[in-house]
């Protein structure tokens, strides 16, 4: 009975995903005692936990566009960290009003940060276009923009970082006065949630993993297989643009050269971890975000480990190829002929018994 339910839990779908954002965390609690510990300074709340949840915030965002982009087109967005980096510098330009630095809005705040949203919506579209009606292949389509996103940003601050010194523009890379919680953590869980209850309550999401199995089986029931792979890769706009401009407030600026940087690489890797398969079909959205923690939570302990950040990639790299591995369709295959392995042994005991 014991190992039927162990069984039972092992075989659910967020279980490797949650199992190693545990060991992560267990490894951090035996090199970092006091790695739980949540304290409150000015009303605000600080510890590495904290952190985690915080800076994990714009990878969270990106993994949600990302995880519906690898189910409808069996392929992967690398363009979202230079759609971040786009967003970011329009906004920036919008309310500084093409200057280098401003200490005074000079359009509302809103005004910016619809325009970065509608710029990554427009570039999501651009990327939706090239491979849904033109049947490029995603990795190829998104690589225009991510060869060119930058240099889009750096023409639209001259190559010079827009700096956005207001207050009220930094808010929503910090936290609101008087609320503890990190403004970006807020940001991230009302996407998730939003996100979550377009695909529970409507078709969209089977529609979309539909399209991910059988393109043209889809397409045959009546299903707009064009059109909801387009539909992606414009929702996936609209986060890295969301997730760009977090990641400009937190600097209030727009550094082009820097903003989302290799982020895009940490998304798929969220994906992957999630227990998602890169080759398109179901996906799982909370796998994906307890991925996006986990990529987070590595980093944090390594650079609790006193880590330089040279040196980060690497240690991340082997992390990462080790929980994809535990997780690839050759190791389940090599599990289970284990396990038949093993009982038939036991079988072969019980009869020379």
């Amino acid at each position: 009975m014991k190992s039927g339910t162990l069984k039972n839990i092992t075989s659910k779908r967020l279980f490797l995903p949650l199992f190693c954002l545990a060991l992560v965390l267990l490894v951090n609690v035996i090199t970092t005692p006091d790695f739980f510990a949540i304290s409150v300074r000015d009303g605000v709340l600080y510890g590495y936990m904290i952190d985690i949840i915080n800076r994990a915030s714009e990878l969270v965002i990106l993994a949600i566009g990302m995880t519906l982009v690898v189910s409808a087109s069996a392929g992967t967005d690398i363009s979202v960290g230079a759609i971040m980096a786009v967003s970011a510098a329009v906004c920036c330009s919008v309310l500084t009003g093409g200057e280098r630095a401003a200490t005074e809005l000079v359009a509302p705040l809103f005004a910016g940060f619809g325009a970065a949203i509608l710029v990554g919506i427009i570039i999501g579209c651009f990327n939706g276009f090239l491979v849904a009606r033109l049947n490029i292949q995603p990795m190829v389509a998104t690589l225009i923009m991510f060869t060119a996103g930058r240099g889009i940003a750096q023409l639209i601050t001259d190559g010079q970082i827009t700096y956005v010194r207001v207050d009220s523009y930094k808010l929503l890379g910090s936290s609101f006065p008087g609320f503890p919680v990190p403004t970006p953590f807020i940001v991230a869980v009302f996407m998730v949630a939003i996100t979550a209850l377009i695909l529970k309550r409507t078709a969209l999401g089977m529609y979309i993993q539909s399209v991910g199995i059988n393109r043209r089986a889809s397409r045959l029931i009546g299903i707009k297989s064009v059109f909801i792979i387009f539909l992606t890769y414009a929702y996936c706009g609209l986060c890295s643009g969301m997730a760009g401009l977090i990641a400009s407030s937190r600097i209030y600026s727009a550094d082009a050269n820097n903003i989302g940087l290799n982020m895009e690489l940490d998304a798929i890797l969220a994906v992957a971890i999630g227990g998602n398969s890169l080759g398109g079909g179901k996906f799982s959205l909370a796998g994906s975000v307890i991925g996006a923690y986990t990529i987070q939570a590595l980093t944090t302990t390594l650079y609790a480990m006193h880590v330089s950040s040279d040196q980060v990639p690497v240690y991340k790299a082997v992390v990462v190829v080790i929980i994809v591995a535990l997780q690839s369709p050759g190791f389940a295959r090599w599990k289970k002929s284990l396990a038949k392995k093993k009982g038939s042994m036991q079988l072969e005991g019980k009869e020379a018994a």
